[in-house]
């Protein structure tokens, strides 16, 4: 029969090089920690004395409190330190001083006994105690000393001191001593204040895998604050630091004890239920499933136990429950954060936190930190959700998760032996709703005219490409092109990793269908290739063609397409590279599409960061938007094969039209007007057309910035702009021609009664 375990027993756990220390506070009335608690404090240096040299400190409660490396080795050395004058005891009786006469004795007996109770039992629960008395009993024995007169007595005094000198030099030793030594003058015994300022655990509650620094930094600067629902978010800045910290307090590190141990054995009953792909396939479905049983079984436990909580804290509870059967634990919080862009995890789990791209604060570390049984999880989970393996043969797995209310997400996890710390991943959120040329007006990463230019180009069936870095906003701005693709359209996009808004599109009425194909990096499974994939569109009809990246050799099949016209509609796509020439590079030289085909590229936009002088912010902006001619042979670059319609100023911060668009140079713009009976031969008739589209933009942006009513800006508005502005075009062209001031006129007359009925003023 297993021993029952009591309040403050503890093991040592080996995990890997980790030598954990783990005690058990289960049954204990108080809370477990050094810094608030002395008694605490005093029997983890016990503890440690009989464990010996240890890596790590866990206490277990209804939460797991842990201690790192450092602040372990802090406790160790006092420890050590303990032990050591344990040992010594002999020598620091006071027969060692060798005194004879019975006054002196009395007076130094009492100096031992004092000297034995600071060393033996306030060095375990107030090291910073003992050294402060220790410190003063040498001042007051030293000036003791410098006043006595008597050769005898101050040999017995001049023992003392050394022996003081002694203990004192030992604890000057440690770390614990050296970090806070200027902070110790007028410290008083007892006072715990210091200890917060050292030690701070992370935490997590039994139910949940990953630890969170919950307390705030001392020494940071509070920057910013907001809540995401019922999380708190605080920004840090720290004097002698380029790192911003990213402190988030989400509900389930705010629950009462109560609540802790439904949660516990909540999630203990629902993982019998192993969740099977199929219900990963619909994870909207799945959630409210999961949540239903979820709630229920909350409520029936919360009744056994005699708990009464209000519905919505049972809802709450609810969703935490969700949250961490078959969700992602604390990354869903981060991800419903609209403000983040990218999070990453790097191994070895469990000694490094978070990190995050924050669309204001850019890289930024948070308090929270992941352990290798919640990085084994989701590691299961996305092998599960996408049907691709992630072990030693398949060393990389690229894949997408879609947390309904709160963002689609591409997941990129690699594991041993690519990563030779084991499993580390990379999210990108994106938005929960398709990007729009209005929003990236209001963001100025384009202006108005920019805009109405790109408009121009997708009615005008071009084939596109975006290019630009890693985190440029290349598929964002990709996106916003569709919701610029008339809706009587079909659209097909290809994509290994699903990114491109398609479910938000099919829901606003578009006739989209999303092909995805087998990853790049994958080896040889079910899927078909990118190659395939973009060969079989050809015989789906006729259809816009949206290519999520151009990577490999499919690049060859979408320049086949894209010659013979047989998409009939805008063809689109993102790839790596930061300028048209780089875009020619990557295509002809690395992927080997020919020189010719090539041509068969109409425009390039250039998505790219535009760092601070400092170089810790970023903005993101279109810096270029340029037209391959074809009049060329060997190097468009050098045959003026490029010619930017618009490009960016770094002084004004926006992109400029160039004398080529002004003056209506452009070979690609001329082809698009000869395809429209009203534009064919008339230059201006085309640069109106241009600006009267980036009018109707600029003025849905003017609006909401006026009214601060964003949703203007979003995807369901836009294409009802779009839809009214085609509307009205094609009602005024029938009736006189592509007169543009009348188109506008009509525009804004439909706008005002459009706003009257959403009441905005």
């Amino acid at each position: 029969m297993p021993k029952e375990k009591k309040c403050g027993d503890f093991e040592v756990i080996r995990q890997g090089e980790e030598k954990i220390l783990s005690i058990d506070y289960e049954k204990c009335l108080i809370a477990p920690s050094v810094e608030d608690n002395p008694i605490c404090m005093a029997k983890t240096i016990e503890a440690i004395t009989q464990a010996g040299d240890i890596t790590k400190i866990v206490f277990h409660q209804k939460k797991d409190y842990e201690y790192n490396y450092e602040q372990t080795k802090m406790l160790v050395q006092i420890a050590k330190l303990y032990n050591s004058f344990l040992k010594k005891q002999k020598l620091l009786k006071i027969e060692n001083l060798g005194i004879d006469i019975e006054n002196y004795t009395k007076y130094f007996a009492v100096k031992y006994v004092k000297l034995q109770e600071i060393i033996f039992k306030l060095l375990k629960s107030d090291p910073l105690g003992a050294y402060v008395e220790l410190r003063r009993e040498l001042r007051r024995e030293k000036t003791i000393y410098e006043g006595t007169v008597d050769e005898e007595w101050r040999g017995y005094i001049s023992k003392y001191v050394s022996m003081l000198e002694f203990l004192v030099n030992e604890l000057d030793k440690t770390d614990l001593i050296r970090i806070v030594k200027a902070q110790l003058p007028g410290f008083k015994v007892g006072d715990r204040s210091i200890y917060k300022e050292v030690f701070s655990p992370s935490i997590k509650p039994n139910f949940m895998f990953t630890k969170l620094m919950s307390q705030y930094p001392i020494e940071g600067d509070e920057i910013d604050t907001y809540s995401i629902g019922t999380t708190d978010i605080t920004i840090f800045k720290f004097p002698n630091s380029v790192k911003y910290l990213y402190h988030m307090i989400p509900m389930e590190f705010k629950l009462s004890e109560e609540k802790y141990e439904l949660l516990e054995q909540a999630k203990n009953i629902m993982e019998e239920h192993k969740p099977k792909k199929a219900e990963f396939t619909d994870p909207e479905h799945a959630r409210e499933v999961f949540y239903s049983v979820g709630k229920d079984l909350i409520e029936e436990l919360a009744g056994y136990k005699g708990y009464e909580f209000p519905q919505k804290e049972i809802k709450d509870l609810a969703s935490i429950l969700v949250r961490y059967t078959i969700g992602f634990g604390l990354i869903e919080v981060l991800l419903s954060d609209e403000k983040i862009q990218d999070i990453s995890i790097n191994a070895p789990l469990g000694q490094t936190p978070m990190f995050i791209v924050h669309g204001k604060y850019g890289d930024c570390y948070t308090n929270i930190v992941p352990t290798r049984a919640e990085a084994e999880s989701w590691a299961s989970k996305l092998r599960m959700i996408s049907g691709r393996p992630l072990d030693e043969a398949n060393q990389i797995l690229d894949t997408e998760i879609i947390i309904p209310k709160v963002a689609s997400t591409r997941v990129a996890a690699i594991t041993e032996p690519l990563n030779p710390y084991g499993l580390a991943f990379a999210f990108r959120r994106h938005r929960d709703r398709p990007w729009t040329l209005p929003l990236f007006i209001k963001y100025k990463m384009i202006n108005p005219l920019a805009g109405g230019l790109l408009s121009f180009l997708v009615d005008g069936t071009r084939s596109m490409l975006i290019a630009g870095t890693r985190s440029s906003g290349k598929t964002s701005l990709l996106g916003s092109l569709l919701v610029e693709i008339m809706r009587r359209y079909r659209v097909i996009t290809i994509e290994d990793t699903l990114e491109l808004p398609t479910i938000s599109l099919r829901k606003l009425g578009y006739n989209i269908q999303p092909l995805k194909v087998a990853s790049a990096l994958a080896k040889a499974g079910s899927e078909i290739s990118a190659t395939d994939g973009i060969r079989s569109t050809l015989r789906l009809g006729d259809s816009a063609l949206i290519v999520g990246e151009v990577r490999s050799t499919e690049a060859i099949s979408l320049y086949e397409a894209m010659r013979v016209g047989a998409a009939a509609n805008v063809v689109a796509g993102t790839i790596h590279a930061e300028s048209p020439y780089g875009v020619f590079d990557r295509v002809v030289n690395d992927i080997g599409v020919p020189k010719t085909s090539f041509k068969a590229t109409d425009i390039i936009a250039v998505a790219n960061p535009i760092k601070s002088a400092s170089g810790i912010s970023k903005q993101r902006r279109v810096t270029s938007i340029t037209e391959v001619r074809k009049r060329w042979e060997k190097d468009p670059l050098l045959e003026n094969g490029f010619v930017d319609l618009m490009k960016y100023d770094i002084k004004t911060d926006q992109l400029q039209p160039t004398s080529d668009l002004i003056n209506g140079d452009s070979e690609i713009l001329k082809i698009v007007a000869g395809n429209i009976k009203e534009l064919a031969g008339s230059w201006d008739a085309v640069w109106e057309n241009i600006n009267l589209r980036a009018d109707i933009k600029k003025t849905i942006v003017d609006l909401a910035n006026k009214t601060k009513n964003w949703e203007l800006l979003e995807a369901p508005f836009t294409i009802k702009c779009n839809d009214s502005f085609h509307n009205v075009t094609e009602k005024i062209r029938e009736e006189s021609g592509l007169d543009s001031k009348r188109i506008l006129f009509e525009w804004n007359d439909w706008l005002k009664k459009e706003l009257k009925k959403k009441n905005i003023k």
